[in-house]
């Protein structure tokens, strides 16, 4: 199954997940001390705050957050910085020392490559993967063998 990062309809996907999940409209008002129609309006919504996403993905046991850290990796590329960005060292953020690559990405990634559209230097600079995980993933996964 192909998803398009380009196009995030959060609402929709937690629809999608709620029908696969089979969990009762009740349980989900009760959980988020709401109306029908207020949980029918998030599956309208095309975004969300934070909190909400959150507690659906507890309820639901999926992280719903991961599809936009999925589009980030994809479409903003931690190479590509256009402003000045102060050190890292200095950040109070959370540092996190691997990206997530999941299975979509990867095959993402492995058709671009077998494709044509790009060579391999450029997806190791556009995406900035280690030199050294794609050649891993064209050998494991290379040549059709999709995850």
């Amino acid at each position: 199954m192909s998803f398009d990062f380009k196009k995030i309809h959060i609402g929709e996907l937690i629809c999608k997940r709620v029908e696969e999940c089979g969990i009762e409209m009740t349980r989900i008002c009760n959980f988020f001390q709401c109306t029908d129609v207020e949980i029918k309006q998030m599956f309208r919504d095309c975004d969300m705050t934070a909190e909400t996403m959150m507690k659906w993905s507890k309820l639901l046991g999926y992280d719903f957050f991961r599809i936009y850290s999925q589009h980030l990796i994809l479409y903003a590329p931690q190479g590509n910085k256009i402003f000045s960005i102060p050190d890292k060292s200095k950040s109070r953020l959370p540092k996190f020392r691997k990206n997530i690559y999941t299975a979509g990405i990867i095959n993402f990634l492995i058709e671009l490559i077998e494709t044509g559209e790009k060579t391999k230097l450029q997806v190791i600079d556009e995406y900035r993967i280690p030199k050294t995980t794609l050649y891993k993933w064209l050998d494991k996964y290379g040549k059709s063998k999709k995850i």
